[in-house]
């Protein structure tokens, strides 16, 4: 059960955060009925408040409730060192010949021009029910009272609602106004930015207009048909040059070695002596060889 009441009171102060910019430490109004109900519980009340509200407390008591607690019969000297201690508020009432209530003078700490509104974001801790049922009709006055030695935080008032679901309802509008402004461009941007376009532009991708001022604008980029991926395409195969070559050397040499049956050409003019071939005899068996050679010899 503590658990879902520390959870419940959590959020809502996470509530008085958002909407009514409550920050720590929170300045907690006490009074003097309530510092007298916390001695006779034994209650750590500061403590108990951190825990609460879930971070740091600054008491706070006004000069009419310490005055309140000086002519208390019977007079507690420990209650009024304890309050000593706290921050005193000064509520301009310290002149009066006798202090005003808790009532009034709360209030007039509070709300001084009764505008309904918790200007300097007090939490009030009070036993008193006409105060916390004044408190419900300023906006955004957190409450605290104890309960059977147990300290207790009043969920919102009417007030409260009301103002926190109006600025909600403020906020939920803003948002949607600036989500259609921010979807929908301005036909007058849009023309002007048409006719930019159109304008010359030079090597820098700006007309020399926006250039000379220094305003100039990245060029835009205009979609068309693109070229295909050289990776992708197919080499042509070149014929091999070693070929060619040697087949121009045997055409050459053939055409520089002269036929066996022609003639020589002579650099003179004259016609070059054919050449002789011998003419081998064939070789005869015995001396026969030997007397034609002896007749071939004699004979002239």
């Amino acid at each position: 059960m503590r658990g879902k009441r520390a959870k419940a009171y959590r959020k809502l102060m996470h509530q008085y955060h958002v909407n009514f910019n409550f920050r720590e430490p929170y300045q907690v109004l006490l009074d003097s009925a309530i510092l007298q109900d916390a001695a006779r519980y034994k209650i750590d009340l500061i403590g108990r408040l951190a825990k609460m509200l879930d971070g740091e407390v600054k008491p706070m008591i006004t000069t009419c409730d310490m005055r309140h607690l000086y002519g208390a019969e019977p007079k507690d000297e420990r209650l009024i060192l304890q309050a000593k201690g706290y921050e005193r508020r000064r509520c301009n009432h310290q002149d009066l010949d006798e202090p005003l209530s808790s009532l009034e003078c709360l209030s007039d700490v509070v709300d001084p021009k009764s505008s309904l509104t918790n200007k300097h974001r007090y939490v009030v801790a009070s036993q008193d029910p006409r105060v916390r049922a004044h408190m419900r009709k300023i906006a955004g006055v957190p409450l605290i009272y104890i309960s059977k030695s147990v300290v207790i935080l009043e969920p919102m008032g009417t007030a409260t609602e009301k103002l926190r679901e109006r600025e909600e309802k403020a906020k939920f509008k803003a948002g949607l106004k600036g989500r259609r402004s921010a979807n929908v461009p301005n036909v007058g941007q849009k023309r002007k930015r048409d006719e930019d376009d159109d304008t010359t532009h030079d090597q820098g991708g700006g007309s020399i207009a926006e250039q000379s001022t220094g305003n100039a604008r990245p060029r835009k980029i205009r979609k068309g048909p693109k070229a295909p991926n050289p990776l992708s395409m197919k080499k042509a195969k070149k014929a091999p040059q070693d070929e060619p070559k040697k087949a121009r050397r045997t055409e050459d040499e053939a055409s520089h070695i002269p036929p066996a049956d022609s003639e020589p050409s002579n650099p003179g003019g004259e016609p070059a002596k054919r050449k002789r071939k011998r003419k081998h005899k064939p070789k005869a068996d015995g001396g026969g060889t030997e007397a034609q050679t002896e007749g071939d010899a004699a004979s002239p």
